[in-house]
């Protein structure tokens, strides 16, 4: 197995952004470089149109050729990073023509797994979906954008599981992987709008609501709300209408 090289015999390397920096940790090293590389794609770290070239990324990260293309692989089937001809790989750009799809295709996926999940899930996991929304209620009242992500995407996680749907997991797997750049923007932006927080959380309230009292119809139309209202906030923010 690739192990992270030792620094002390290591040559200098240039300044890394911070998520470029791999620690140990029990996940297997491909999985961790590929979690460093997507978290400085979604910071902006590692730019829209940015070159990817494998030495570069050897010598930053510390792992073997073979990682760093078994990464860009898994990478470049998450949406985020493309091989241009006679380029190679770069960072994939954000494009608001293709954010429109991904909210509306987003709006019908998710629905259908909350009318799934009323079907299929076990009172036991709804109980997990509840508890979620509070991870996700105590990361908005902590403020920090990186957390709030990762609580919106343990209870999205939740929710799916829940469906108890392989195929429509691997589905919402992948569409939320390139839309994770999106929702970033929206959570990050400086110029994100006070209400937006509330709004966000009172709808996943609802959907929470609406699941629990069995009623697949309000869960479905209170996810479209709810992805309808984030599009509309990103699209906002990044000069769209």
């Amino acid at each position: 197995m690739d192990q992270p090289a030792d620094p002390a015999h290591q040559p200098a390397r240039l300044p890394l952004p911070a998520p470029l920096a791999v620690r140990a940790t029990a996940a297997p090293l491909r999985q961790q470089v590929v979690d460093r590389l997507r978290s400085a794609v979604i910071a902006g770290d590692l730019a829209p149109g940015q070159r990817l070239t494998e030495r570069e990324l050897i010598d930053r990260v510390g792992v073997s050729r073979t990682v760093i293309r078994e990464a860009l692989r898994q990478l470049e089937s998450e949406g985020l990073v493309e091989t241009v001809p006679n380029k190679g790989p770069v960072v994939r750009a954000l494009s608001r023509s293709e954010a429109v799809d991904l909210y509306r295709i987003r709006a019908s996926l998710e629905a259908l797994a909350a009318r799934l999940f009323i079907e299929r899930a076990p009172p036991s996991t709804t109980e997990r979906l509840g508890s979620a929304l509070q991870d996700v209620e105590a990361a908005y009242r902590a403020g920090e954008a990186e957390g709030i992500l990762a609580a919106k995407n343990r209870f999205y996680a939740v929710l799916f599981d829940g469906a108890g749907s392989d195929v429509l997991s691997s589905m919402l797997s992948g569409l939320h992987a390139r839309i994770w750049r999106w929702r970033s923007v929206g959570l990050s932006h400086a110029d994100r709008s006070p209400a937006r927080s509330a709004e966000a959380i009172g709808s996943l309230r609802s959907i929470v609501a609406a699941i629990r009292a069995g009623d697949a119809a309000a869960a479905e139309q209170a996810i479209r709300e709810d992805t309808a209202a984030a599009a509309r906030e990103v699209m906002r923010l990044v000069g769209g209408d």
